[in-house]
């Protein structure tokens, strides 16, 4: 991404649900975060969607676990956020901070 390209929201909400749930980063429990943290529900696969574009961005990556036999010996996969990642979250945050820089939203036209 360059220096100039920011992210839209719920990829924002996506990486910093990765990044909230460390090790256990898998779609089912990234969902749940978004719909309990970021009081946004969306399906799961509106969350597989989102990170599969970050991935292929290469600020997200995503690896299989073992298989369990509760899931019916299908493998679970995970997800981080790469170091790519992480400076354009901080990007994104830094743009929204400058907008915000100075304005009063109670001053706002009718």
């Amino acid at each position: 991404m360059g220096t100039n390209e920011t992210l839209g929201t719920l990829q924002q909400l996506a990486m910093l649900a990765v990044l909230r749930a460390g090790p256990d980063a898998h779609g089912a429990r990234l969902q749940e975060e978004l719909e309990e943290r970021a009081d946004r529900r969306v399906t799961i696969s509106t969350v597989y969607v989102t990170l599969d574009r970050l991935e292929g961005k290469g600020l997200v990556r995503s690896w299989l676990g073992d298989s369990t036999p509760v899931r019916g010996g299908k493998a679970r996969r995970y997800y981080a956020v790469t170091d790519r990642g992480v400076e354009a979250l901080r990007g994104s945050r830094d743009v929204m901070h400058r907008m915000w820089e100075g304005v009063d939203a109670t001053d706002r036209a009718s």
